[in-house]
């Protein structure tokens, strides 16, 4: 019996000539999708053989990603060559599994077993910035962020502080994230990007068998052990945690435990240069440690990754037909749920492309005006970042030692974005750190 064709109105398509136009223009996959966008909230761009739709109306976001999951599901992520089958890029029952590991490490309640380390990477880069004021040195605020992230996530999975070899050596994680397509393609060469980041992953790999060995011998880190102990502990009881699966799952919670929470900070202190109105906002909010405080210092975070997502494009993949805000999507169709686009929209979000943090300090009736769906920073559904809330106590617990302390004066800041894996600043930000 032949399948009935999925209900509702074609998808909204963007003139083929304009794509043309984008190709010869060299522009970013944002600048193609933006126009698109016009179309409405549910629309559709053609960048290879058949349409790919882009979704950025809440109500459609919800549908995907959090009330259907199983019809609109990751297919090969971008970062596989990284990140190998970790829970980032498995999908299926493999993915329950190593989620259902992880979850428990990254409640509020598995967070607090991390507090001190998150306490103690901040007074690091505190101390690091004392310095600096005093003695007037340059620094790179955007490499001073990655430190700390790198440090906290090293700290939380070793028990060690991060070290100048270590952090050395993992600057290959960003070598390898540059060289990934912005978007998944049937087309890329999967081999010949493997052989570009031969180097930078070989390095990444020493690392992490170094630290997978120094936690099999019991050698806990002086602040005790860390999450790395959760994985080896499971190779010991669970076959499906292999060797090359606890370097997979390793290498994940490194990468996405210290780049999208460097990136967000390194935006966070662009936006504040722009805005330092915002900065004297969040101080006047209360005393140190109050409250008052630490919300408006979350409002900060918050805002930042309104304009700034961690994950700006969330590709899916149709298995089967279906019916998406009343327009027809085919099985096999490509789908880019787009946090970016949707968190710009201004019937959403009033002047959408200031910067204004008290609008996550208003009262909780009037963020709830904002529709669910209106703001996923890290996703939204079963595949939401396990690290969301880990990422907002972190960024927050550096604020706190930072933000009364220091302003920094920027020497030069990037003056472009790169839409990769994340949305980043676009070069480095020299700056000298002064006393307010």
């Amino acid at each position: 019996m032949a399948t009935a064709a999925p209900q509702g109105v074609p998808v909204p398509l963007l003139d083929p000539a304009a794509v043309e136009r984008w190709r010869t223009s060299s522009g970013a996959v944002v600048d193609l999708l933006t126009q698109a966008r016009e179309l409405g909230g549910v629309s559709a761009v053609r960048l290879g053989p058949r349409p790919t739709v882009l979704v950025t109306d809440p109500d459609a976001v919800r549908h995907v990603l959090a009330l259907h999951p199983d019809r609109y599901v990751k297919r090969s992520h971008r970062g596989r060559v990284l990140v190998g089958d970790g829970v980032l890029s498995a999908t299926g029952e493999p993915w329950k599994r190593q989620r259902r590991l992880l979850q428990a490490q990254f409640t509020g309640a598995g967070i607090r077993r991390y507090e001190q380390r998150i306490a103690a990477a901040a007074r690091r880069t505190a101390d690091r910035w004392a310095v600096a004021a005093r003695t007037g040195t340059p620094t790179d605020v955007r490499e001073d962020m990655r430190f700390f992230a790198l440090d906290t996530i090293w700290r939380s999975l070793t028990g060690h502080p991060l070290d100048e070899t270590t952090n050395r050596e993992l600057a290959a994680v960003e070598a390898v994230g540059a060289a990934l397509p912005t978007t998944p393609s049937a087309s890329t060469d999967l081999d010949a990007l493997r052989a570009t980041v031969a180097a930078d992953l070989a390095r990444i790999d020493a690392v992490a068998e170094h630290a997978i060995a120094a936690a099999r011998r019991g050698e806990a880190g002086p602040e005790g052990p860390g999450l790395l102990r959760v994985l080896v502990d499971a190779g010991e009881t669970r076959p499906e945690y292999t060797d090359q699966l606890i370097r997979d799952e390793l290498v994940t919670l490194l990468t996405a435990g210290h780049e999208t929470t460097a990136t967000t900070l390194a935006w966070l202190y662009l936006l504040l240069d722009r805005h330092p109105e915002a900065r004297r906002w969040a101080l006047d909010q209360g005393p140190a440690d109050s409250p008052e405080r630490d919300n408006a210092l979350r409002a900060l975070a918050s805002e930042t990754l309104r304009l700034y997502p961690s994950a700006w494009l969330l590709p899916r993949h149709a298995t089967e037909d279906d019916t998406l805000a009343g327009y027809r999507v085919e099985a096999g169709t490509d789908i880019f749920v787009c946090p970016y686009l949707t968190h710009r929209d201004p019937a959403l979000w009033p002047d959408p492309e200031c910067f204004d943090p008290s609008r996550f300090a208003a009262a909780e009736e009037d963020r709830r005006a904002v529709p669910h769906g209106a703001y996923f920073p890290f996703g939204l559904g079963a595949r939401a970042c396990l690290g969301a809330q880990f990422a907002m106590r972190e960024m927050v617990e550096l604020l706190k030692h930072l933000l009364p302390a220091f302003v920094p004066a920027f020497r030069a800041t990037p003056t472009s974005t790169v839409f990769g894996i994340t949305v980043r600043p676009d070069g480095p930000m020299p700056a000298t750190i002064t006393a307010p």
